[in-house]
């Protein structure tokens, strides 16, 4: 009868025998005894029983084996032990905040269209008010052309009569200044001709064509050539002439005749 074949041999690798030699030295130190040398490469390989034992061996020492705890210390705060885990809100909370959400909208809405209101009234009052003064300084009317006061209230009420006593009574001078003053008054006070301060005899009848009739026009140019003829030309005007002109006077240029703007 043959005998069984020999168990094989467990081979381990040279890090294991490494391994293995280094916790033998440790071992044997830690004991006092005598450290075990480190086989070499002549030696005959360790078995894996043998490096269990061994590795068991220093498992079993105090000061190498066995389990270690690590106490850390680390900063902690209060809210730390507390579970922050975020609910829903509830459905009435969610219904109120979307009322709350769209009456803001409608509350917007009202207050623009109030403040609107308030701004249309206001400007419409504020209208009554100054409005009629700041039409009557842009349509300003003049006091003066050139050093000529041409005031209604500065002149006669009837200036054609006035002009006919004093040209009658030889005040020829003065009888033309008060014909060519009133013309100019009645021409921007009450017919709206746009007389400025600054306007000529010549500026005169060209607004007086562009804003009166043919008739008006016609017997302002006739005037102011008059005018122009006695103080400027020197000539002595005829008293045919000035009659007719104060004749003519009150109806083709009336007080008070001025469209409204």
């Amino acid at each position: 009868m043959s005998s069984p074949p020999p168990e094989p041999t467990r081979r381990i690798g040279p890090g294991a025998i490494v391994a293995a030699a280094a916790l033998a030295v440790v071992v044997g130190t830690a004991r006092g005894a005598e450290p075990i040398a480190a086989p070499t490469a002549a030696a005959a390989p360790w078995s894996a029983a043998e490096v269990a034992s061994a590795a068991q061996a220093v498992a079993a020492e105090a000061g190498l084996g066995g389990q270690q705890k690590v106490r850390t210390w680390r900063f902690k705060r209060d809210d730390d032990d507390k579970v922050t885990r975020r609910e829903p809100p509830p459905p009435w909370l969610l219904d109120l905040r979307r009322w709350l959400g769209e009456g803001g909208r409608a509350l917007v809405w009202l207050l623009g269209l109030a403040a609107l209101a308030m701004v249309i009234v206001g400007s419409r009052r504020w209208w009554s008010v100054h409005g009629q003064a700041l039409i009557a300084a842009s349509t300003r009317l003049p006091s003066h052309v050139r050093d000529l006061d041409i005031r209604p209230e500065s002149l006669p009420a009837e200036i054609g009569a006035a002009v006919r006593t004093a040209w009658l009574a030889g005040e020829h001078r003065a009888a033309l200044s008060l014909l060519y003053r009133g013309a100019l008054s009645r021409l921007a006070h009450g017919l709206g001709v746009p007389i400025e301060d600054s306007s000529t005899e010549g500026d005169c009848i060209r607004l007086a064509e562009a804003t009166l009739g043919d008739e008006r026009s016609a017997f302002a140019a006739r005037l102011i050539g008059a005018w122009q003829l006695a103080v400027y030309g020197n000539r002595r005007l005829p008293t045919p002439l000035v009659l007719t002109l104060c004749d003519e006077f009150d109806r083709l240029l009336p007080a008070g005749a001025r469209p409204a703007p």
